[in-house]
């Protein structure tokens, strides 16, 4: 594989460096060294290269990995698949790329500054990646750092500028000759980053911002520049462009997600995207002029790995392979394996060791249904991370971005690696002394979303209680980077009161007032999510910094708890600090009104006990489910008591299991239209049945694994699958309206 130089775009300044493999200097640190130089000499090196069994290109492709959920051992057999296509296909005819949020998120992010997993991401042969919001969350000199003197492979960004120079950081595209065919590379990094990173880390001393991501003009700069970089690759003679983007498709990304940078650009074959942590084996979006574009996102943690196929003939395929099924008996796989196990060995007693217990399962999720809430409503493990601030420094107020808290913690034992699950960032606490509008201005910007999408900025709240009217349509207004400027009418929360600790009491806020407010140097100094009522020129710094946000929730619970997370901490939905409103009594969700197709469906599961809301008054109909999620539908139609499972889903995957259901794998993992339809089937006796197909045109789409076609035909057949438009969509991932449909369908044809 020969990587070719690249002209740039205006605005492109000399790349950080080039791509050449295997022509950097050796890692410093040592032991990783040691241990890959050992495997060198012990395993077999084959005298001749097989020949390839498969024509075309094939591009590996991760997104959102966060350090994995198994503390980096997942990259073994990210080595192992790219060994194995290097085998089919040639290994001159395969590219592992990242498409950002790799280096944070877990152990071995926190205590390295991403180090240790650049390392391990240069072993197992990532030969391109691209920036996004979190890899600057150890700040910029620690990105610049690892893109000049640690990776081993090119990162790339198109709309990563520094403002003095009016110039790209990064190279924004290279150009990759597979033989006669030449690939573009187009990196692209979500404008989100200024609000989602901390401001203050791309603005000087001043306070001046002096990086940006092409954020104006409501999305068009970031379309001009994409547009721009795309022509010049094509006009250095690329036959095909790949976009490499961490964008995502959540309605806050808006304008900048990857379905709006598709439709506003044209010249992109691919869209390999992130972000959003999404699950999507593949989906086409139509550009600018109409023409289709494939999108893809393998969700997070590398539950699986991309694969994008370029044929001899120029046609281009994308799935998802679960990382699960790969061989681990490779010698790929074992030589990663060795590498990351000595990763390992140098944090593995630190993370071990045990610092407290909990008598209850903390949580960030919805206990029904197993999705993410920490973000959207209040949770008991919110609770615990905001009183840890509040208490341990003495503070009026404690709060901290859901964003920020990032894993379970199950009852037992607690260790050390697992607080830092939790607060992985690294953030410094801080005490600071705020006027009581400004409290009241930050609860609007972090209340925005509710009822309508997902917010890392979320507040989880200590020393005070508030209302949210999710009726009210947010009045926040923001900049072109995401911060706040104002509210420009009427307030979505209400009823704020703090915690009078004299009394015990709640009192109500005076906007007038002073209180002292205790979270972390994100927030409050940089203005971290948008926070733009803080920031060192508005705050007054009572305690700067004083240690790190793992240290708080460790010290809270060892000093302030006795060693042990009580009852007090029980309920997964918090201690009722965050009311938030319904909608009219019409309604039945706050995102389910009597006009939606889908209403009858959601209305129907939720009486039947067969779904939930996801909390806050919110179904989240567009939103996705899980097999194990929906394992448990099927298991309470069923009569199956799922309540109290631990983790959520065991009873139902228990009952799918036994029952023949589902072979109870990736519970995790987003759920297909025919895996729903599949699992129905198998429910009522793998039966018979014959439908014609044939007017759906993408029939040939079903996939072949036993039971995916008949499955179908049986679905069509009893009236459960309709499809839409034509098609059936049998492989993309369920919505939960779909899925209402669906399961709404599938009780009334057992019952006719």
């Amino acid at each position: 594989m020969e990587v070719l130089g690249a002209a740039r775009p205006t605005r492109v300044r000399p790349p950080v460096h080039k791509m050449m493999k295997g022509g950097f200097s050796v890692k410093k640190r040592l032991l990783p060294f040691l241990l890959a130089l050992a495997m060198v000499f012990s395993l077999a090196v084959p005298a001749f290269a097989a020949a390839p069994e498969a024509d075309g290109i094939v591009v590996l492709y991760t997104n959102d990995v966060h350090c994995t959920s198994d503390d980096g051992m997942t990259y073994a057999a990210i080595a192992g698949y790219k060994a194995e296509m290097e085998a089919q296909y040639g290994a001159d005819n395969v590219t592992l790329v990242d498409n950002g949020d790799a280096i944070q998120g877990g152990v071995l992010g926190a205590l390295s500054q991403g180090g240790w997993i650049v390392d391990i991401m240069n072993q197992v042969g990532y030969d391109l990646a691209i920036p996004g919001n979190h890899e600057f969350d150890f700040r910029m000199d620690t990105f610049l750092d690892i893109v000049e003197n640690q990776a081993d492979y090119t990162y790339l960004s198109c709309n990563f500028m520094d403002l003095e120079t009016d110039t790209t950081v990064l190279e924004p595209y290279t150009i990759v000759s597979y033989g006669d065919v030449q690939v573009a590379y187009v990196g692209i990094t979500t404008p989100e980053t200024l609000s989602k990173s901390a401001p203050s880390y791309f603005q000087d001393d001043e306070g001046n911002y002096i990086y940006g991501f092409c954020e104006g003009n409501n999305g068009q700069e970031l379309y001009d520049q994409v547009q721009e970089t795309v022509d010049t690759a094509r006009a250095e003679g690329a036959d095909y462009v790949v976009a490499l983007a961490h964008l995502g498709m959540d309605g806050q990304s808006s304008p900048w997600m990857s379905t709006e940078v598709i439709e506003n650009t044209t010249g992109i074959d691919v869209m390999l995207d992130g972000h959003s942590h999404t699950v999507v084996p593949t989906q086409t979006v139509e550009n600018a002029d109409g023409e289709d574009v494939l999108l893809s996102q393998t969700g997070t943690k590398a539950e699986s790995i991309g694969k994008l196929v370029i044929g001899a003939d120029g046609t281009m395929t994308t799935e998802l392979v679960p990382l699960a099924d790969v061989d681990t008996e490779t010698e790929a796989y074992a030589a990663a394996q060795t590498y990351i196990e000595g990763i390992q060995a140098e944090y593995a007693e630190m993370a071990e060791e045990v610092v407290a217990t909990s008598n209850v399962d903390l949580t960030v999720n919805n206990p029904v249904t197993g999705n993410r809430a920490v973000r959207s409503a209040e949770t008991n493990l919110g609770d615990l991370c905001a009183d840890a601030y509040r208490i341990v420094l003495g503070a009026d107020i404690g709060w901290v971005n859901g964003g920020g808290v990032r894993a379970n913690i199950a009852a037992g034992d607690i260790t050390y690696g697992e607080i830092i699950e939790v607060h992985p960032f690294g953030n410094l606490a801080c005490l600071v002394e705020v006027s009581g509008q400004q409290i009241l201005d930050a609860l609007e910007l972090g209340a925005m979303y509710v009822g309508e999408a997902e917010n890392g900025g979320f507040l989880q709240v200590s020393g005070l209680t508030y209302t949210i009217d999710a009726d009210i349509p947010t009045s926040v207004v923001l900049d072109d980077a995401g911060n706040f400027v104002e509210i420009s009418g009427a307030r979505r929360v209400s009823d704020v009161q703090v915690l009078d600790s004299e009394t015990g009491e709640y009192v109500d806020i005076d906007p007038e007032a002073t209180y002292t407010l205790a979270s972390h140097n994100y927030m409050l100094k940089d203005g971290g999510d948008g926070y733009a009522m803080f920031g060192e020129d508005n705050i007054k710094i009572l305690q700067d910094e004083v240690m790190v946000d793992n240290e708080v929730l460790i010290r809270y619970i060892q000093d302030e708890l006795g060693g042990v997370i009580g009852d007090e901490y029980a309920n997964p939905y918090g201690q009722g600090r965050i009311t938030i409103v319904n909608e009219p009594a019409d309604t039945l969700y706050n995102d389910v009104t009597t006009s939606n197709w889908y209403y009858e469906a959601v209305e129907y599961v939720t009486e039947n006990g067969i779904m939930q809301g996801v909390g806050g008054g919110n179904f989240d109909p567009k939103g996705t489910t899980t097999r194990g999620a929906f394992m448990t539908m099927l298991a309470r139609y069923a009569g199956v008591d799922t309540s109290g499972s631990s983790p959520w889903y065991q009873a139902g995957m228990d009952w799918a299991v036994e029952e023949g259901v589902s072979d109870g794998s990736n519970p995790y993992g987003g759920v297909t239209r025919v895996q729903v339809v599949a699992m129905m089937w198998r429910f009522l006796g793998a039966h018979e049945y014959e439908a014609d197909l044939s007017r759906f045109s993408d029939v040939d789409e079903i996939p072949g694994w036993s039971g995916a076609r008949e499955a179908i035909e049986w679905a069509v057949d009893a009236g459960v699958m309709q499809g839409s438009d034509g098609q059936l969509n049998p492989n993309g991932i369920a919505t939960r309206a779909e899925i209402a449909q669906l399961m709404m369908k599938f009780c009334e044809s057992i019952k006719g």
